[in-house]
């Protein structure tokens, strides 16, 4: 594990420790949003450094974790299909369907092509004509810009033998879900900075107006986790609530209009399932007219179909801070990083795979 006696700005972190530390007069649970936010913090050793009173747990920060394994059935059912070639990100290949993964499949015949870009498998399309290609659109709001341009490159090249199956997730529906659940344990809340910079900062002005809790939007160096877990605790122990922006060098007050304007024009919200946490309303993205003739969901015959999972993980209770990654009774004995079971351990950016590779208890 890296500890902060690593890091280049260690004096500065262990000046806000210690302003930490001096402002905590009470137990505060802070959940930060971003898988990589995550990592940055159990890599450099954070939450061990903390003062006792105020404890982090873990949000479903991770797009890859949470997409439900029935939509990677339908991915590997659409990539079995003749004349198909599912293109994905690398990231999805070891994700476990209901039965079987993307990787498993191409080795027993399905055509799986991995990609670094959504207009690359645009390339292709162009390039082989005779296959129909279907880009596997997994993300936040912060790949959701790029997937919604090569939905309308295609749309303005005429490119017919282009889809997309999507699998857009987003923050602020799945924020509100945990704060509305009885069993939240959340004080504040620490929000993914890469996301806002896209989104820009009113839509959690009025998640903290609604729910009266503080949200500060940080970076992912320790530095900036520290100083954002220091503004969430002033605000806690003042009892007020309200949005601060720790990432003002990314995070401007509106994000990026271009990419929000295109992300309207292509897509509508619906509702979407996650792995771990069930259906959640309005939290995802699908294709709206005229772009859903570019929906692999519409244009195949490969139908979602529900799932229950009784494999005993508590991934559920993990992605909502209710429970230590640690303490989920698979986690590094049946699920592991290289046989993931729960929703955390299937990507590098989930919770559960963060505590197996860094050690944390």
């Amino acid at each position: 594990m890296k500890h902060l006696e690593e890091y280049r700005d260690k004096a500065r972190c262990d000046a806000l420790l210690q302003a930490i530390e001096a402002a905590s007069t009470r137990p505060w649970t802070l959940m930060e949003i971003c898988g990589g936010q995550t990592h940055s913090l159990i890599r450099n050793g954070i939450p061990a450094l903390l003062p006792d009173p105020i404890r982090l747990v873990h949000g479903p920060g991770c797009p890859v974790c949470v997409t439900p394994p029935t939509l990677i059935d339908q991915a590997i059912a659409l990539a079995f299909q003749p004349g198909v070639l599912l293109c994905t990100f690398g990231d999805m290949m070891r994700v476990p369907g209901t039965t079987i993964s993307l990787q498993t499949a191409r080795s027993q015949g399905a055509a799986v092509q991995m990609v670094y870009s959504p207009l690359e498998a645009v390339r292709l399309a162009q390039q082989t004509p005779e296959r129909k290609i279907v880009f596997f659109a997994v993300g936040f709001e912060t790949t959701a810009p790029a997937n919604a341009l090569a939905v309308m490159q295609a749309h303005l090249q005429h490119i017919d033998n282009f889809s997309i199956l999507s699998s857009h997730v987003l923050v602020p529906p799945a924020m509100t879900a945990l704060l509305e659940d009885p069993t939240c344990v959340v004080d504040g809340f620490l929000a993914a900075g890469h996301v806002c910079t896209i989104m820009g900062q009113q839509v959690y002005r009025q998640l903290a107006a609604d729910y009266k809790i503080p949200i500060v939007i940080t970076g992912f160096e320790p530095v900036d986790l520290l100083q954002g877990i220091l503004l969430c605790v002033e605000q806690l122990e003042k009892g007020t609530w309200k949005v601060e922006n720790q990432y003002e060098r990314m995070v401007h007050q509106d994000g990026n209009a271009a990419a929000r304007e295109l992300m309207e024009q292509v897509y509508t919200t619906v509702d979407r399932d996650w792995r771990g946490l069930g259906r959640i309303p309005q939290s995802g993205l699908a294709l709206k007219a005229p772009f859903d003739r570019y929906d692999a969901a519409l244009l195949f015959d490969v139908q979602e179909q529900p799932y229950v999972d009784h494999s005993g993980c508590r991934a559920g209770s993990v992605l909502k801070g209710s429970l230590s990654p640690t303490a989920c009774p698979l986690f590094g004995k049946s699920c592991t990083p290289e046989h993931p079971i729960g929703a955390p351990m299937v990507s590098s950016e989930g919770a559960c795979a963060a505590y197996y590779y860094f050690n944390n208890n």
